[in-house]
């Protein structure tokens, strides 16, 4: 079939290509000239393992390509995706100007009847203004689009898996072969298909979600306690994930969410909720916890020295998860930003997401290109983000290079024994503070 993607963000993107792998005729549109010769050349403008080599390949192929021009975008489409950013606007709610300049700009275009697909995460009722304000740019009464709501599920860093092995494929639609169009699409993944109708379908989004983020919160406070009464929060999480019940995932202490995803929709869900008359209690405690999180590091650093003023700190990871460059609800910004404004000097390293940092941090940050060199001369360390190259990380180094050899680890990627034998201060979230001990025959080397 033919599809056509209005939107080349993160979700837009993905789904052009992902279709464009499963022998789909794909062409994406974004009114960025700039970006769509880029992504013409194989360059996608995002950092995220395993897409670049897939674009190349449907480029190659001839199903994959990039146009600015909705009219060509959408000439013959089968299905047309909308996958535009739905950002917040002042008050905490989904800013919906970018789908309607979508929905009229395909509205305009196309010459026949039309299925048009919402990936974008849009507030329960949205699909009913779409599929109005397309009907109302057709240019022959004749017309008539009908809508369906696929909301997506991807997870920043690991897409292309999600992509291909997702849990479930939702389609929300009103209109029977609607919907039968959508699933015939991604019928070659072969993967569970839940049908429902729109509305239901937009819930499953937020309702996902928000009890995502809540389980982190959850375990944040979990781990709260477990240093106030000497529990360690991880293996308090691998007894509870034992439980089919509750599950391991996303139990994971640490410093709370970010992205584009969790923020977003939780405050979105809240305000669904408030327009209604109800107020989602559990969701503001949710946010309260995320928030409280984000200082925890700082907090456990005032805690060691008194004060951060006049000390030299490494930032080990500034994206909010691993895998990607997003900086976007980063809690690596808020930490970086409350230990300058207590007089810190900060030094920061992330595999990939310096170059968008350097526009968000303040200038005053040191944006450092190699882990060993980030950590030169640094009274403390605070790892924020858990990337892979942090894992494989010699903790000896934490020792031979920083001038206490003190970690605040902030996503708890080492175990206790692990610091105990490197011989560093180790500081993580839900477990006791491990302090050194001389080990015989522990010198550094290859430095």
């Amino acid at each position: 079939m033919k599809a056509a993607v209005a939107g080349t963000g993160y979700v837009g993107l993905f789904t052009g290509v992902i279709l464009s792998e499963l022998g789909h005729s794909v062409i994406c549109i974004d009114t960025d000239r700039g970006k769509v010769a880029l992504m013409d050349m194989g360059q996608p403008p995002i950092h995220e393992p395993g897409l670049a080599p897939m674009m190349k390949k449907n480029l190659e192929a001839g199903r994959l390509c990039f146009t600015t021009d909705y009219e060509e975008g959408c000439k013959g489409a089968d299905a047309i995706f909308i996958a535009v950013g739905t950002p917040e606007d002042k008050n905490g709610r989904a800013d919906l100007r970018f789908v309607r300049e979508a929905c009229m700009s395909i509205g305009r275009a196309v010459t026949s009847d039309v299925t048009v697909v919402t990936k974008s995460t849009v507030p329960v009722g949205t699909n009913d203004l779409i599929k109005d304000w397309i009907n109302f740019e057709l240019r022959d009464s004749s017309f008539e689009a009908s809508v369906v709501s696929n909301p997506e599920f991807l997870r920043q860093g690991s897409a292309v898996h999600d992509s291909l092995y997702a849990d479930r494929v939702i389609i929300g639609a009103d209109d029977q072969n609607a919907g039968d169009l959508v699933e015939a699409l991604y019928f070659p993944l072969n993967l569970p298909v839940i049908r429902t109708d729109i509305r239901s379908a937009e819930m499953i989004k937020y309702a996902s979600n928000a009890f995502l983020a809540m389980k982190i919160s959850f375990i944040n406070e979990i781990a709260q306690l477990s240093e106030r009464i000497g529990a360690d929060v991880e293996e308090v999480a691998a007894g509870m994930g034992k439980d089919e019940r509750i599950g391991s995932r996303f139990l994971q202490a640490g410093i709370g969410y970010g992205g584009s995803c969790f923020p977003k929709d939780t405050k979105a869900l809240k305000g669904m909720a408030g327009d209604m008359g109800y107020s989602f209690k559990l969701l503001d405690a949710v946010e309260q916890v995320n928030m409280q999180q984000q200082t925890v590091l700082v907090e456990k650093a005032l805690n060691r020295f008194g004060s951060v003023d006049g000390l030299r700190v490494t930032v080990l990871g500034l994206s909010f998860k691993p895998n990607t460059d997003d900086m976007r609800e980063a809690p690596s910004v808020v930490i970086i930003n409350q230990l300058l404004a207590l007089g810190a000097h900060v030094s920061a390293y992330d595999p990939a997401a310096a170059a968008k940092a350097k526009n968000i941090l303040p200038s005053s940050v040191r944006l450092v290109h190699e882990l060993e060199l980030s950590l030169y001369n640094s009274d403390f360390v605070f790892l924020v983000t858990d990337w892979a190259e942090f894992k494989r990380m010699d903790l000896r180094k934490v020792k031979w290079y920083t001038k206490q050899g003190i970690l605040f680890d902030g996503r708890n990627i080492f175990s206790s024994e692990e610091a105990r034998q490197a011989g560093i201060e180790y500081h993580s979230i839900g477990r006791p503070v491990i302090y050194p001990q001389i080990v015989r025959g522990q010198t550094p080397h290859n430095l």
